[in-house]
């Protein structure tokens, strides 16, 4: 039985078609900042051994060193085709690949890279959209997708966890959106620096001045950190995401 047939029966998408994408674009870049894309082959077998969280809607990817999006467009495919099985009706179907898309995240260093990242998933989102509900497709939305990829794809140096600074702006810390719907197809975003996500919890807990919210144990007795968040915004309906970049 092959992968197709298995893939049908157990009511998942079928493993997307395999397109080649360009290489590392010189020997300086490779040289200079260690730049070499994954094939799609490989990002497909490699994608294969973690399906259960790529068809997951909700399930959050990072990718430290995105490159142009070779992983995170391919997730994106095989939700997409997800959502499409999931939900006929344009109104069900829009919201769950907003969220599905404003589940990935990337961290990319070189100015190009970070816009043919944006790109590729803003092209592949709007027309998907568009090729499935044709003249009932909403500009909102896929100006809603336009927002959610240039929130989520970050220009930054992963290991220092920073943005690329210069002479005149200086690094800042990588600061991540949490996109988290609520009822009546609404967004709630809530702001978070990456060094607070990606750092081991505190060794010691019992401090007189720890947050109460870092005392808290799990069923087994352990500390359970929770980071601090650094902003909130207010719950918007995802066909007005786009709004919330004229407020920041």
């Amino acid at each position: 039985m092959d992968d197709a047939v298995r893939r049908r029966e157990k009511g998942t998408p079928p493993r997307p078609q395999v397109v080649e994408e360009r290489p590392a674009i010189s020997r300086q870049r490779v040289m200079d900042h260690g730049e070499v894309f994954t094939p799609p082959g490989l990002v497909n077998d490699m994608l294969d051994l973690v399906a259960g969280e790529c068809e997951r809607v909700d399930s959050r990817f990072l990718e430290p060193a995105c490159g142009h999006g070779n992983f995170l467009v391919e997730v994106l495919r095989r939700r997409l085709a997800l959502v499409d099985l999931r939900h006929k009706t344009r109104t069900q179907w829009e919201p769950n690949a907003l969220l599905g898309l404003a589940c990935l995240y990337g961290i990319e260093l070189l100015h190009d890279n970070v816009s043919d990242c944006r790109n590729r998933l803003h092209n592949l989102f709007a027309e998907h959209y568009t090729a499935r509900y044709g003249k009932l497709a909403k500009p909102a939305c896929i100006a809603a997708a336009g927002c959610i990829v240039r929130t989520n794809i970050l220009q930054g140096d992963a290991l220092k966890m920073t943005t690329v600074g210069d002479k005149v702006y200086p690094a800042q810390p990588l600061v991540f959106t949490e996109w988290s719907p609520l009822p009546g197809g609404k967004f709630k975003c809530r702001l978070y620096e990456y060094h607070d996500l990606s750092q081991p919890p505190p060794s010691d807990l019992t401090g007189l001045f720890v947050a109460a919210s870092a005392r808290l144990t799990d069923e087994d007795g352990k500390p359970v950190y929770i980071p601090r968040h650094v902003a909130d915004r207010r719950p918007v309906h995802y066909l007005k995401l786009a709004e919330l970049e004229r407020v920041r």
